[in-house]
């Protein structure tokens, strides 16, 4: 009795993610309210007051959805712009005219870097989404291939490259030179993500799903409808040039000043993605010929293809809340840290660890960093290599407990199932390569 006490904290998320996948998959369930019975369940079984529960869930829901819901929101409705004007054809048959079918996958890992690199995870993939599904659509491949290619790079440049919070509060704890974490860091990138965006996809089976319905193309355009490429790609960048040259700026200005205000109000995800959104709505809308009642029209489908997708996100975020505050990542930070194994290594694995209890990248990161850093100088071990391995770890495979699980899911239409075997294996894959090129980089440094 005394065992299972002192180990609730995991036991309990185990039945919880049982309880999450027989209520969601046996009982079909809807995942809104799955979600919220499991993370009810999660907190009474770790000795929490009923309205505690309660308290934790909202906290966890409304956090979540603080952060996400605009983006999310206005993420599809500038998606739906460039699907309903053409745009998203228009980026789709230049790319692959250039690349071709067979090529198109290195445009879409080029173009993912660049956005996991430049501004948060959701935003790359609410911009991202419909114009892969426009290219697949145009190379009438499934959808689901090049979606995995381009998570795969989006997420990967996301989690090791700065000035992504993750990797550059990394390189802050472990005291690594981040030019240095650059140049390695691409060293990494490419095997893992040629892997995890090349291989992967044609090693699995049962890819081709429908097109989701937010997504379908009204009309086939013609070359005089669609807006030119420049323009079709240069309004879904705003938020990325944005977000990139408020980073930049951040470093020349100082803190409390009305210019650092003014650069960082510009500078969010929000308010770059509704600058992006207004302009959309002129030009892929009041200048192609549509009225502003028709626009406002694909406005209002865009959000009510989005609405679930909103809820489920933010019931994730309820459930995640709970298991931080069952203090699982505590629990497997203590258990971790009197072991004798290489420190790259301990890394990675304490940070895929709580990445997968959790739900929490960055989260994750940092209190293996806070573990392990110590042990640097007694190891002799490059801590560029340190910064590696920990954000490798922290880009492993999630489940029900991560946002991002759902909000893949539920965009592409997928069942739990077909997203553990999609976006659960690519992640697992750019984790476990980019270990291994890790490992291979410290034999010669």
């Amino acid at each position: 009795m005394e065992w299972i006490i002192d180990n609730m904290p995991i036991i309990s998320v185990v039945i919880g993610v049982a309880l999450l996948l027989y209520l969601n998959m046996r009982l079909k369930l809807n995942s809104f309210i799955a979600l919220l019975i499991s993370a009810i369940f999660v907190g009474i079984l770790n000795g929490m007051q009923l309205t505690e529960v309660l308290e934790t869930i909202k906290s966890g829901f409304g956090s979540t959805l603080g952060s996400l819901a605009l983006i999310i929101g206005f993420g599809a409705i500038l998606g739906k712009l460039m699907v309903d004007s053409g745009a998203a054809q228009r980026i789709a048959s230049t790319l692959l005219e250039k690349f071709g079918v067979k090529k198109v996958e290195w445009a879409l890992i080029i173009i993912g870097a660049v956005f996991g690199i430049s501004v948060f995870y959701e935003v790359a993939f609410m911009i991202l989404a419909p114009l892969v599904i426009s290219i697949a659509i145009e190379a009438k491949v499934p959808y689901l291939r090049l979606g995995i290619t381009m998570v795969a790079a989006t997420t990967l440049a996301h989690s090791i490259f700065p000035p992504q919070a993750g990797p550059t509060a990394l390189v802050a704890a472990y005291g690594a030179d981040m030019g240095m974490v650059y140049i390695f860091g691409i060293i990494v990138f490419i095997p893992a993500v040629i892997a995890a965006g090349i291989i992967l996809p044609r090693l699995l089976r049962n890819l081709d799903h429908p097109v989701p319905e937010l997504m379908e193309k009204p009309k086939e355009f013609t070359d005089e409808e669609m807006p030119r490429f420049g323009i079709s790609l240069l309004i879904p960048l705003i938020p990325a040039i944005m977000i990139t040259a408020a980073t930049i700026m951040n470093l020349f200005i100082d803190e409390g000043t009305s210019l650092h205000e003014i650069v960082n109000f510009l500078g969010s995800a929000e308010v770059s993605l509704l600058l992006a959104v207004l302009i959309g709505i002129y030009v892929f809308g009041l200048r192609t010929g549509r009225n502003i009642s028709q626009v406002m029209d694909t406005f209002g489908d865009a959000l009510k293809g989005i609405a679930l997708i909103i809820f489920i996100v933010g019931s994730g975020g309820a459930f995640k809340e709970v298991i931080l505050e069952a203090g699982v990542g505590d629990y497997i930070a203590n258990m971790m840290q009197n072991t004798s194994v290489s420190p790259l290594i301990m890394a990675w694995f304490i940070t895929a660890l709580i990445r997968i209890a959790t739900g929490q990248g960055v989260v994750s990161a940092i209190t293996a960093a806070g573990i392990v850093g110590p042990l640097i100088d007694t190891f002799d071990v490059s801590p560029v290599l340190m910064v590696l391995a920990t954000a490798v770890g922290s880009n492993t495979i999630t489940h029900v407990n991560d946002a991002s699980f759902w909000l893949f899911k539920e965009y592409f239409g997928l069942t739990i199932k077909d997203t553990f075997k999609t976006w659960g294996l690519l992640l697992l894959t750019t984790s476990v390569v980019g270990l291994g090129v890790v490992l291979t980089l410290d034999l010669f440094i």
